[in-house]
């Protein structure tokens, strides 16, 4: 009888503390994806604040697949008029 209720008490010492460490681990998730949601807005707002006037759809890179020495000597022109 009496190890049976020593069983019981060391079973429900040590259940109580598994569930207690799950509760904390699954908080300190919740935290840590709070707090990335949080970054990633604070990044996108600063992105939206801080980002300079866009020059149009000119790209004036030589080495990009996509430029186009036309277009580029054309806003070159208007912006110089």
């Amino acid at each position: 009888r009496w190890a049976a209720l020593g069983g019981g008490l060391v079973y429900g010492f040590v259940h109580r503390r598994s569930l207690s460490k799950q509760v904390a681990e699954e908080r300190a998730h919740a935290e840590y994806a709070r707090k990335e949601h949080l970054i990633a807005e604070a990044k996108k707002e600063y992105a939206k604040r801080y980002t300079p006037p866009s020059t149009g759809d000119v790209i004036t890179d030589p080495s990009n697949p996509a430029f186009d020495l036309e277009k580029l000597i054309l806003h070159l022109e208007k912006a110089n008029a």
